[in-house]
């Protein structure tokens, strides 16, 4: 069973479209939309089961979109620099969360804020906008760990029998998440350096350094 690429067709290549109004789009917005209503949820009345079921539905929507992506060819130049924003912004606010709710240490946040603050700066230094890079295989498999062990390390919470090896689970996965997040990274930062040089090497002389609206910054 495939994992990562499912809904793909042999021999049919998907396209990026210029559409906005797509079922993965709108899944991807429907995720994000579970943020606030998770942070209301430990935060408020502390209902870590229902915090948790909602972790569940976003997850799910995590894999779903990308599977109609590629199954009807609706992928689009929006979804391309959507999805994986909101995970990100997503995984960032859950942890947060969890920060405040006093479930985990703030080093935490940190190992998963630092490497995007850098990421994010080198973005704006070579394109003043977004490096339209495509997501590699370590960061999705990342993604899908941090998926996982958040999930357990609510369960972890709940008062049922065997929490204490729901969180021992949850930091495995939580910690091969984060070194795959930093090594990640480190790819994502080079391939951003490698590409913002090219592409500066290719501007004549006169060139302006303001934003890029043409084609050349995209792969």
């Amino acid at each position: 069973m495939r994992v990562f690429g499912a809904g793909s067709r042999p021999g049919r290549a998907s396209v990026p479209r210029d559409r906005v109004f797509t079922v993965p789009n709108v899944l991807t917005v429907v995720r994000f939309m579970g943020v606030p209503l998770f942070m209301w949820l430990v935060l408020g009345p502390r209902e870590y089961g229902w915090a948790l079921l909602v972790l569940g539905i976003m997850g799910c929507t995590d894999w779903v979109d990308g599977y109609v992506a590629r199954r009807f060819n609706q992928m689009s130049e929006l979804g391309r620099v959507l999805d994986p924003a909101a995970d990100r912004l997503a995984l960032l606010a859950v942890a947060l969360t969890l920060v405040l709710a006093g479930v985990v240490q703030w080093w935490y946040l940190l190992a998963l804020v630092v490497p995007d603050i850098v990421l994010g700066t080198a973005s704006l230094f070579y394109f003043r906008n977004h490096p339209d890079l495509p997501v590699s295989r370590i960061g999705k498999v990342r993604t899908a760990l941090l998926l996982v062990g958040t999930p357990l390390l609510v369960l972890s919470e709940l008062r049922i029998e065997g929490a204490g090896d729901y969180l021992v689970l949850a930091w495995v996965f939580l910690a091969l998440g984060l070194l795959g997040h930093w090594v990640a990274g480190y790819n994502y930062f080079w391939a951003i350096v490698r590409k913002g040089r090219g592409v500066r090497s290719e501007r004549r002389p006169g060139d302006d350094d303001g934003p890029h609206d043409s084609g050349e910054v995209r792969s």
